[in-house]
């Protein structure tokens, strides 16, 4: 089961969660609490994340990341909404 780590607000958040997870829909029934959200449709970009290890087990961002987030993905930021979870993975989530 992947590994999840969460930076947020000087914090650092680890849960454990099932394989294929999406990180929105475990904070919507309050089994990933901390991540901040908001559509979950990639429309609103409250659930920006940066990802600072793991990336390489992402897919590739789809058409809604590169319309919202545009140049950031460069930068390594992603829609959390989008994501499915395979692999350990470690995020920032400014709030």
């Amino acid at each position: 089961m992947p590994n999840v780590k969460l930076h947020q607000n000087g914090q650092v958040y680890e849960q454990e969660i099932g394989a294929n997870s999406n990180l929105v829909v475990l904070a919507g029934i309050k089994k990933f609490p901390h991540l901040k959200y908001g559509c979950g449709m990639g429309k609103c970009t409250k659930c920006t994340v940066k990802v600072l290890a793991g990336g390489e087990s992402l897919p590739e961002p789809n058409w809604k990341e590169n319309k919202m987030l545009g140049e950031k993905i460069n930068q390594g930021y992603r829609l959390a909404c989008q994501l499915y979870i395979h692999e350990d993975i470690e995020i920032c989530q400014e709030t």
